[in-house]
């Protein structure tokens, strides 16, 4: 009997987010390869949970495997998974996928066709799905999502978070060594 999803995301946000590069996630048929992730615990003063729940953050202490989807600045929507345990407050931030699946889709909806940008950047990606506020809390196992676990991941590369102000050090930004599909390149490699 295959493991179940919801125990892949039971694991911390740090090494949930560098077990994601390489799997795949789809929403109604449209996605790809996860490329790029940032991890956000519940103990990072970066994270959306860090002060406890809110009614924006309220997703990420729920059950794992769930999506947390917020905006960011007003501009465009974010995707998340909840992992580490329920009511923990920890996720994991998708950055950039490798379009694979829906390119049709997602150039009508970034109105574009260039697939190296379809999805390269959380907003980015959440619009060439087609993901907003009515996908938080969702399973992200389950319908409209498709969750497919690596086969053979690649080499990661790992390196400091971007676009935050809080814990900007830390290591927790990671993406599949070599990809032209990344938001920002990588430099340190690692595993």
């Amino acid at each position: 009997m295959p493991p179940r999803s919801d125990d892949f995301f039971a694991q911390d946000a740090v090494s949930l987010a560098a077990a994601l590069i390489g799997c795949e996630l789809y929403c109604d048929g449209v996605g790809g390869r996860i490329v790029e992730t940032e991890a956000y615990r519940a103990d990072d003063a970066a994270s959306h949970s860090f002060r406890g729940p809110t009614t924006r953050n309220r997703a990420m202490f729920g059950p794992v495997g769930r999506a947390y989807v917020y905006r960011s600045y007003g501009l465009h929507w974010c995707l998340n998974i909840v992992c580490d345990g329920a009511a923990t407050g920890s996720a994991v931030l998708l950055r950039a996928l490798e379009p694979l699946g829906g390119l049709e889709a997602m150039a009508q909806r970034r109105k574009l066709d260039d697939p190296r940008l379809l999805c390269a950047g959380p907003g980015r990606l959440t619009q060439a799905l087609g993901i907003d506020a009515s996908h938080d809390g969702m399973a992200i196992g389950e319908p409209p999502f498709r969750f497919r676990r690596a086969e053979a991941p690649g080499p990661v590369s790992a390196g400091p978070r971007i676009g935050i102000t809080r814990a900007v050090d830390e290591p927790w930004r990671f993406g599949l060594a070599g990809s032209r599909f990344l938001s920002r390149p990588l430099r340190n490699v690692s595993g």
